[in-house]
């Protein structure tokens, strides 16, 4: 194992190592890296922690423990490095290969890129992948909460979000807008901002592949390609292209297409598209019509937030980021940092708790991730929650983030 300066590796733990298929060799002592976040993000954490030793303890009575290894990113790393995102975060999450994070600060408008986009960019995480489904109890803005069992397939690394930017007035910005006036007639104003989408092959298929064995693995029978081709026919209209293409060269035995299969999919996974306007309207009003989406970087931004909230919010959204084809991954939590509640023990930790719960699905701890939301599934119904939810129950039983963790231990099945 590598040296580190800031990291300490756990001398208990060994490291998860992946085949070529991306498929994880998970030891019985894993060490896993996790960043605790900012604002709010050490309360999440602590409660989370306790709550994932917990359920593996409870699941496999000792004979498997969890080796944390805390790494940093954000506020804390800037006091620890003097910088958001060291370097040697980067390397010992691409030695170790799984890590989960909490919360990260963002600046709105100037300062440095998000740091989440950066994390995945720079580690190749291709895929986020955000489950979205109703617990019951939660209090819910929509009639039919339980009608929403769906998981978002975000391509990470392309789109606006690659961050290819030119700022107004800059020289050159100028000579980009006068090039593309003189050699592909597009008259731009001249006080404008300029950002490339880049929508390519290899990205768009990666990210569709990775979602339609999802959807084969965990029995889903829809996949939907989520896009605005009908404007955007080169990048948006391109991926649909594309996706079609990948059904009929790779999985045309277990999957067809809209195009292809005239209404009828024959038993096999039906592969089929929508314009993301129309889309963010149907997962609201016919949300049963859909259960594995896969977009581009934007559009999976809006969707998974917009469905989040029909479930109760982005609190209890869980997220992760992982490379189908190494198997390394992160997950996070997918809200803010809420720092006028940071060190309150105020907030609902079931965003990294969920996060939690997809970590163990890709280790391959089936028992811990099943025993944990059978806990959330008590919890809830006992209306034992946080502010968030207690404010919108009656008969609620308001708890602290970290009481909220131990109800959840206490309800471990």
């Amino acid at each position: 194992m590598s040296a580190y300066t800031h990291i300490n590796v756990p001398n208990s733990g060994q490291k998860i190592t992946a085949a070529l298929d991306g498929k994880l060799q998970t030891p019985d002592n894993p060490i896993i890296a996790f960043i605790e976040g900012d604002g709010t993000g050490p309360d999440i954490w602590r409660a989370s922690q306790a709550v994932f030793d917990a359920a593996v303890k409870h699941c496999y009575g000792g004979k498997r423990a969890i080796a944390w290894m805390e790494v940093f990113a954000g506020e804390k790393a800037n006091g620890v490095y003097g910088t958001y995102l060291p370097d040697e975060t980067l390397d010992a999450i691409r030695e170790f290969g799984v890590a989960i994070k909490g919360p990260l600060t963002t600046p709105v408008g100037e300062g440095f890129r998000s740091l989440n986009v950066s994390l995945r960019q720079q580690l190749e995480l291709f895929a986020c992948v955000r489950p979205v489904r109703h617990f019951p109890g939660v209090p819910s803005p929509v009639k039919r909460p339980e009608d929403v069992n769906m998981v978002i397939f975000r391509e990470n690394t392309e789109d606006v979000y690659a961050g290819m930017e030119v700022e107004e007035g800059k020289p050159e910005t100028l000579q980009l807008i006068d090039y593309l006036r003189s050699n592909y007639g597009w008259d731009i104003r001249r006080d404008s901002g300029i950002g490339i989408k880049p929508i390519s092959i290899t990205g768009s298929k990666r990210l569709i592949r990775a979602a339609i064995h999802y959807a084969l693995k965990h029995g889903y029978p829809t996949v939907t390609l989520g896009h605005k081709g009908n404007i955007q026919k080169f990048t948006e209209g391109a991926f649909r292209k594309w996706g079609y293409e990948l059904v009929r060269e790779e999985f045309s035995d277990v999957a067809v297409t809209w195009d292809d299969c005239n209404g009828d999919p024959g038993g096999k996974l039906l592969v089929k598209d929508a314009i993301s306007d129309i889309l963010l309207q149907q997962v609201l009003t016919r949300p049963k019509e859909f259960d594995v989406i896969a977009t581009m970087n934007l559009n999976g931004d809006y969707f998974s937030d917009a469905l989040a909230a029909q479930v109760g919010g982005i609190g209890i959204a869980p997220g992760a980021n992982i490379n189908y084809e190494t198997g390394a991954a992160i997950f996070e939590a997918t809200h803010g940092t809420a720092p006028k509640y940071a060190n309150l023990d105020k907030v609902n930790p079931s965003s990294v708790i969920l996060s939690g719960v997809m970590m163990f699905d890709h280790l391959g701890w089936n028992e811990a991730a099943e025993a944990i939301v059978s806990a959330l599934v008590k919890t809830f119904a006992s209306k034992t929650v946080t502010y968030d939810f207690a404010r919108l129950m009656e008969g609620a039983k308001e708890v602290k983030c970290s009481e909220f963790g131990q109800a959840i231990i206490s309800n471990l099945p």
